[in-house]
Parts: structure tokens; sequence; C-alpha cells
């Protein structure tokens, strides 16, 4: 980051008031008889409606719009276990983006804890308040027990977005590309470098929708997980498998298909060239990634390659998910996000791609041409269609699999 850079984000969020967010009333509240709706005594008739049925908060709070965006700062961007009150202006950003993608109203919680259990604990005792859960840069092995606890106490979405969310986006552009280089899922050689929330979740995802476990080799910081290590924890052991191959350039070698969810330049250009025909490469390190593209594109020109910026071509942006996810999820009740309604987020963001881009989004990004293909395979962020794809696709598949507690939204475009 630029020092320029720097100072403008400092004064951004400094100036005029503190922080990004604030709540705002959403009733007339001017004169004496509205006040005595708002509180006391007319408060009293919903408030006797919920205890009777507590579902009814659905009908006169703002349960059914709000959700939790919580962290307890172990995992801030790339910057890492920055501590809980430092998180605080992502997960206000987090919020930013709720709002301004989905109208999804959003409370930002920073939790204090030393144990899992003790951050599970609390996110259960507030979870009545909120409409669904959205975990926010908690480090790995951690951020799994603590989204599978909740999942399991809690009848609202529960979504840890580092993991699932970026899952969905790379599922989405990979199915793209890999059906641009002449591929398919089920038969390409995948590596993938980084095998914590991100990455643990994506290959998860990626065998949901066909991937063949014994093409997968995954990589982290010691090299392959392979199944004579002995000190791989519970997650990486469901992807151990036998093989000869301890290093990452071993495993590139033919590979069709690179997933980055690491660190910067870690994959050398010998690598790259190592690769099979027409290779894939997601190079998602953020801000600096794996390889640079301009460095990757030299090596290879005949490869397809995301990144995590937005200064580059095909960049996988988690606000092209969560926001809409979770507004699909909100709109039925769903009791949580599950495999179906990630799947058909997968397929609504892959599908969205590949018909004409509106001109808004030509002029949102200055440029006068763009269309499927090598250097779009993913929607845009500014794609005010995407409102319109992914909340109907997840609230089908809420309604489907029968997760929802309301039927498919009559305003919903029709499936």
């Amino acid at each position: 980051m630029s020092e320029e850079l720097r100072q403008r984000a400092l004064k951004y969020h400094a100036e005029p008031r503190p922080g990004k967010i604030a709540t705002a009333i959403t009733k007339p509240c001017e004169d004496q008889q509205a006040l005595s709706l708002a509180y006391t005594p007319g408060v009293a008739a919903p408030v006797r409606e919920i205890a009777a049925d507590a579902h009814n908060a659905y009908r006169y709070t703002n349960k059914g719009n709000l959700v939790a965006v919580i962290t307890d700062g172990t995992a801030v961007l790339g910057l890492g276990n920055v501590g809980t009150l430092a998180g605080k202006p992502v997960m206000e950003g987090k919020a930013v983006l709720f709002k301004r993608f989905a109208d999804v109203d959003v409370f930002d919680i920073e939790v204090d804890s030393d144990t899992p259990e003790q951050f599970i604990e609390t996110v259960a005792r507030i979870a009545p308040t909120f409409g669904g859960i959205n975990l926010e840069d908690i480090a790995a092995p951690h951020c799994f027990v603590i989204e599978e606890a909740l999942i399991e106490r809690l009848n609202i979405p529960v979504f840890h977005d580092d993991q699932h969310g970026t899952a969905i986006i790379i599922a989405a552009g990979l199915l793209n590309a890999i059906e641009l280089q002449g591929k398919r899922l089920e038969d390409a050689k995948i590596v993938c470098l980084g095998a914590g929330a991100a990455g643990i979740a994506s290959m998860r995802l990626l065998l949901t929708l066909g991937m063949a476990k014994e093409n997968l080799t995954l990589v982290d910081r010691k090299g392959v997980v392979h199944s004579g290590r002995d000190d791989l924890n519970v997650y990486k052991r469901e992807f151990a498998r036998g093989t000869e191959q301890r290093s990452l350039a071993d495993a590139m070698a033919g590979a069709d298909v690179f997933i980055g969810v690491s660190g910067p330049d870690l994959l050398t250009t010998e690598m790259l060239k190592s690769m099979a025909d027409k290779p894939v490469v997601f190079a998602l390190s953020n801000p600096d990634p794996e390889i640079r593209p301009e460095t990757a594109l030299a090596a290879r020109d005949d490869l397809i390659m995301a990144t995590g910026r937005s200064d580059y071509p095909n960049q996988v942006n988690n606000v092209l998910g969560f926001p809409f996810i979770f507004r699909g999820a909100l709109d039925v009740q769903a009791r949580r996000i599950n495999t179906e309604m990630q799947v058909a987020a997968v397929h609504a963001l892959r599908d969205l791609a590949r018909e004409p881009v509106p001109q808004a989004v030509l002029d949102g990004y200055g440029i006068n041409n763009l269309s499927y293909g090598p250097s779009y395979i993913i929607p845009k962020p500014i794609d005010h269609r995407l409102i319109d794809r992914i909340p109907p696709a997840v609230a089908k598949a809420a309604v489907d699999s029968g997760v929802a507690r309301q039927p498919y939204p009559a305003h919903y475009p029709k499936l």
C-alpha cells in the first residue's frame, strides 16, 4: 500500500464521522402517538405475540433481515492475528457490502475469546437476535470447529464466508475456465496450494461438483499433503493420498489446474511451464498473488488466469456471493445454508458470465467490450443482475431441500 493510499484510507474511515456504518429508524417517530407505538405502551403488543410464538419475531422485528458479521480477529485479511478490535474495520466493511449489494442489515460483532468453545457459546447466546450469522476472519482449524458446532446448535444460517463464499466463487469461475480450455472437471488434475479455510472448503465443493478425489493434490507449508505424514489435522487428512510427490514443484508437473489460496510469489515460472497444455491458474493470494498475471502470461500464452485483485481480469471476489446468498436464505427464512444452496449459487454465477454484459457494467469499468472468454469467466461485482439471479436460485434450493420455513417468494422470478 502506498503512503498516499494509506492516508486516503485513514481519512475515509475517520471523517466526517468515524466508521462506515450506523443504524437507521424505519418507522415514523415524530410525535407522541408514534412514540407510544414504538415503545411503551404499544410495544407490549408484539412482545406478547412473540412470547406466544417465537416465529412472530420475523413479523414484528428486524430479525428476518438482520445478519451478524462476527470475528475473533485471528485471521484478518492477509494480516493474520491482529486481535479482535483491529478486525472491526473489516467487519464494518462487510456490513457495507451486505447493505450495498443486497439490502441486508448487519451488526458487526467482535468477540474476545481464548478458545473455540468460548466463541461458540458467545455466538449461540446472542443468535436469537439475528436471521443469520456470517463468520469472518477466523483462523483454521478453529473455524471448522466453530462453524460445525454453531450449525448444529442454531436454527438460522451460519456461514463462514472465508470457507464457503470463496469456494463458491472459485467453483463458478473454474467451471467456466475448464470448459473454455476444452477440459472437464471430472478429468482435471488439480493442485491446491493452501490447506486452510478457503482451500479445504473449495476442495470439498469441487468434489461435490464432480472433481475426482484421486486427481487432487493438496499442498500446505510443509509440502504435499500425503498419507505418510503424521502432522496432519483431521481436515487435511481428509485429502491426504498415497503419492511419491513431496513438493509443490512435484505436484505441478502435468497439472491442469492450480488454485492458490496461500501467499505471494510461491508459484514459479518453471512450475507453470511444467503444467499440462491449456492450464488454468487461480492465483488468489491478495494483494500479492502466487504469481503475477504478467509473469504467468509471459511464460504461458495458453493459460486462463484469475486473481483476487480488481485490477486484473477474472477477479475472484467474495462480494459476488455472500450478500446474494444471504438474501435468498433470509427471504425464505432458511434454517441453514446447505450444500444444495451453495451449488445453486455456483451455477447461477457460472451461467450469468455466459450472457451478454450490460452496458452499465461496461461503463462502470470504462471498457467498450466484454464477453465470455478467457478474460471474462465470472461476472463483475457491479453487475445489477446478480441480485436477480443468485437469491432466487438459493431460495429455490432451500425450499427444494427442505430447509426453508417460508415458500419461494412470490416477488421472485419463476425458475
